[in-house]
């Protein structure tokens, strides 16, 4: 039966404006299977499509109002007619009819009169035909639509002909306009990128001389100028007598994938934030250049550049302007290597010269070809030079030190990790030699290292395991021979090097973080130590304690001091905090806010080590000190040189005009107390009158009155500062009006 061939009720749509033709066409439809829609004209036949969703129309061209070829045209225009069957009923023998039919969208006529049992068998195979077209459609718009989303590109060329039909994905690849590529094989290549012309067209005659398939890879420029790079696929279809007649390629646009690879290659061997080669890209090159060098007389160098105190930035302007300075920094290393070549000759520099940012604020620098080993040595002061000017950094001019160390090759090593771990060695030596802003690297430095890592270790379990100590100090009234005061000096008892003192190891103590729990520790213990002594009745003397640039720079330091003084029970009037003058120097403002906050607390303030660090008078006049100390270095010449004793009787006057209590320490001999005494300095602290004790001998002189190594009598001084004057002093300045003042 038909209604079994067609496996479903199909549904056509009559359009007639004879009532009796289609009644007709009803019966007839309906008796081979179909289910029939009428329609009478060409506007319910539009109505009716969206409603109904014929499978097929059968209409007649002669209707009033709207004929059958306008009612084919509006069909057609309809997306849900685009691809549906139309027959149209046309007289026998009205060619013009059928002519217009084919021109207005029609699938295919029938002549009237109309032959009903034949009409229902072509209808049905019209049916089938267009089932098979709309499979084929769909497969096509999965295969266009799988094709896009792969970005995969087909082309086939004709050779007889040199005919080019290229895929819808191939035109977007290429930029170009739907259908507009229909022409020859030039207009393929000719959108080639120029610098893969020749390979391109070299390969076009291989694949035609040999037949075989070929893969290759190269670069498009699409209509929009943009560059895009495929994979091609390619093989000859079709070959006669020996001869290519047809070549097909799929072409796959491999662009974001390249740009991806790209990305990561960058990210593997460049750095993100300077744009420079990265640690392993600057090995790579080393690498290759001492294996160069070995063959040569001639020598190379890696320079490796650390930035001094770059911390400080990130802490005072954050780390955004601290990536900031690192891509100035690297700009300028770039600059310096291109424009005459860092080892000082002349020209551009050369192409085995390369910089790169090495991880942190650390730089590294690799130079070859160089006629000597000194040549290193000129292209570090170079590199040095690019400091002594300041880097603008939100809108404030900010200087940068950096220190440099050197390392040679051949002759320091021939391995580059070996290398460049030499030339970090000699910088850090650099940076903790005084006025040496770059070293070369030499074999004791790699067992000094050693020592520092042992000892960095080490350092790491000394709070743990009981290895740290308190020694104090004696600070001694000169007209009254009397202990006033005690300094709290750290020691290391260390289990195989012995006791150890701060220089040997409170370096390391800063760049470890561990100065803070150590700073902790000695604040507790030295609290508690005067808390003891003046709970067994001993006189009140000012215990004082040094603290480092990076206690007085936390931000806690505030709350986490009130803590320890209430813990210990320790009287602030009686805490007395050092800090040296290179410390307060370094990030002066949260310095002195930091200072202002501690002052409130009610302890005192002094700086140590006073002159060494380069300070300002009017800086220093922002500081709420009590005192001052000098250091022992200015009372090596003292009394004798005529600049020393210079230097010291201008700090004491100094002192005087701000309303400071000076202190000298590093005295030994008593000529240098009579010096001092002669010009109103009335306190002292030094191996004169005691070495630093444990806290139990510091007890026995005290209770005992005894043991000073020395006491001092002498005629008053031209003036004397007392504590009460210094307190007086610094209320003095806050009345002046501190920010903090109100607060305080």
């Amino acid at each position: 039966m038909m209604r079994d061939l067609l496996q479903q009720r199909s549904r056509v749509l009559v359009v007639d404006d004879e009532e009796v033709m289609r009644m007709v066409a009803r019966e007839s439809l309906e008796q081979a299977g179909f289910e029939v829609v009428e329609a009478e004209s060409g506007i319910d036949a539009m109505d009716s499509l969206a409603k109904t969703r014929p499978d097929i129309v059968l209409l007649d061209v002669q209707m009033p109002h709207m004929d059958g070829f306008a009612t084919c045209r509006e069909l057609r225009a309809s997306t849900l007619a685009k691809h549906t069957p139309i027959l149209m009923m046309t007289g026998r023998d009205d060619v013009e009819s059928v002519k217009r039919s084919y021109q207005a969208g029609a699938t295919d006529f029938v002549t009237k009169p109309v032959n009903w049992l034949i009409l229902a068998h072509r209808i049905e195979y019209m049916l089938k035909a267009n089932r098979a077209a709309e499979e084929l459609r769909k497969s096509r718009e999965r295969l266009a639509n799988a094709q896009r989303i792969a970005r995969l590109g087909y082309w086939e060329w004709n050779i007889e002909k040199d005919q080019l039909t290229c895929s819808g994905e191939m035109h977007r690849i290429l930029g170009a306009r739907p259908g507009s590529l229909t022409g020859t094989l030039e207009d393929l290549t000719s959108r080639v990128h120029s610098a893969d012309r020749s390979f391109v067209a070299e390969y076009f005659k291989d694949l035609l001389g040999s037949g075989e398939p070929q893969d290759i890879e190269y670069r498009l420029t699409s209509s929009d100028g943009v560059e895009r790079h495929v994979e091609q696929q390619t093989e000859v279809a079709e070959r006669e007598g020996g001869r290519a007649l047809i070549v097909t390629a799929t072409v796959r646009d491999v662009t974001e994938r390249k740009n991806t690879e790209e990305k990561i290659r960058f990210l593997a061997y460049y750095d993100g934030l300077s744009g420079l080669p990265n640690r392993r890209s600057f090995l790579k090159r080393l690498s290759l250049s001492t294996v160069d060098h070995s063959e040569t007389d001639r020598f190379g160098a890696v320079l490796f550049l650390g930035l001094d105190r770059f911390g400080r930035v990130n802490e005072t302007f954050g780390h955004r302007a601290g990536d900031k300075l690192l891509r100035l920094v690297a700009k300028r290393l770039l600059r310096t290597l291109r424009s005459s070549g860092v080892s000082g000759r002349e020209g551009a520099a050369r192409m085995g010269d390369f910089v790169a940012r090495f991880g942190g604020d650390e730089f590294t620098i690799l130079l070859s070809d160089l006629k000597s080993a000194q040549d290193a040595g000129t292209a570090a002061n170079r590199v040095l030079e690019m400091f002594e000017r300041p880097f603008l950094l939100e809108e404030q001019e900010v200087f940068l030190g950096a220190s440099l160390g050197v390392a040679v090759f051949p002759g320091d090593s021939d391995d580059a990790e070996a290398l460049v771990g030499m030339a970090d060695s000699a910088m850090h030596h650099a940076q903790q030699s005084r006025g040496t802003p770059y070293r070369f690297y030499d074999e004791s430095m790699n067992a000094s290292a050693r020592e520092r890592m042992k000892l960095e270790s080490d350092l790491n379990m000394a709070l743990e395991n009981g290895e740290l100590e308190l020694f104090y100090q004696p600070q001694v009234e000169l007209i009254s021979g009397q202990i006033v005061g005690i300094e709290a000096l750290l020691r290391w008892n260390h289990p195989e090097l012995g006791l150890l003192g701060p220089d040997e190891f409170l370096d390391i103590a800063e760049e470890t973080n561990l100065i803070f729990p150590i700073g902790e520790w000695v604040l507790k213990t030295a609290f508690a130590q005067a808390k003891q002594w003046q709970t067994e009745c001993f006189p009140p003397l000012r215990m004082a304690v040094n603290l480092s640039s990076r206690q007085l720079l936390q931000p806690d330091l505030m709350e986490r001091m009130s803590a320890i003084l209430q813990e210990t029970g320790m009287d602030p009037g009686l805490l007395d905090l050092e800090l040296t003058e290179g410390a307060l120097m370094q990030g002066f403002e949260e310095a002195t806010e930091s200072m202002w906050r501690l002052k409130s607390l009610g302890v005192h303030l002094s700086v140590d080590d006073f002159g060494t660090g380069y300070s300002s008078l009017s800086r220093l006049a922002r500081f709420p000190l009590d005192s001052l100390k000098i250091d022992r270095s200015f009372l090596k010449g003292v009394p004798g040189e005529t600049d020393m004793e210079g230097i010291v009787s201008a700090i004491i006057a100094m002192a005087g005009s701000l309303g400071l209590e000076v202190i000298a320490e590093g005295v030994e001999e008593e000529a240098q107390v009579n010096f001092l005494l002669s010009h109103g300095c009335t306190r002292c602290q030094g191996y004169l009158f005691s070495r630093p004790q444990r806290a139990a001998q510091i007890r026995a002189m005290l209770e005992t009155g005894e043991g000073l190594e020395k006491s001092v009598e002498a005629p008053a001084p031209r003036s004397v500062r007392t504590v009460e004057s210094s307190d007086r002093a610094v209320a003095s300045r806050v009345e002046r009006g501190h920010p903090l003042s109100a607060a305080s």
